[in-house]
């Protein structure tokens, strides 16, 4: 079945693996996935993830989801901005703060996938993709 909005679909997988308390996420692969997922390990909230290609060229992103102490989850919210039917864009001074620099907003810019930080570090907007927390 083919989805409208594959960023999505990653994003609701990953939150429906941590509600269910699950180590691992299996989605399939895409270089925007890829990316975002390297956002998630860099800002702390996985622990690794690896792509692994299967026969016929088709390849899957494990990710591997990180808890605290007690089991307690390290991600408290997934929330998708722009989709396929409403993209939301943003100017290098109008790139939201979540929760007052708490959280982690991903961007889209000329210069790749980046969290809001870098990109108004470097002067750039972009297309808003999805805010974690």
């Amino acid at each position: 079945m083919a989805h409208t909005d594959p960023i999505a679909d990653m994003l609701t997988r990953i939150r429906n693996a941590l509600k269910a308390g699950e180590s691992i996420v299996k989605v399939p692969s895409s270089r925007s996935k890829i990316e975002i997922t390297r956002i998630l390990r860099e800002e702390g909230y996985i622990n690794d993830y690896k792509v692994l290609t299967q026969e016929g060229g088709k390849s899957d992103l494990i990710i591997e989801l990180k808890y605290g102490p007690n089991r307690e989850r390290v991600i408290n919210g997934l929330k998708r901005i722009s989709k396929p039917g409403l993209r939301v864009y943003a100017g290098k001074n109008e790139i939201p703060v979540l929760l007052g620099g708490m959280g982690t907003v991903v961007v889209s810019t000329s210069q790749g996938v980046m969290t809001g930080k870098e990109a108004k570090k470097l002067g750039v907007g972009g297309e808003v993709i999805c805010y974690i927390w």
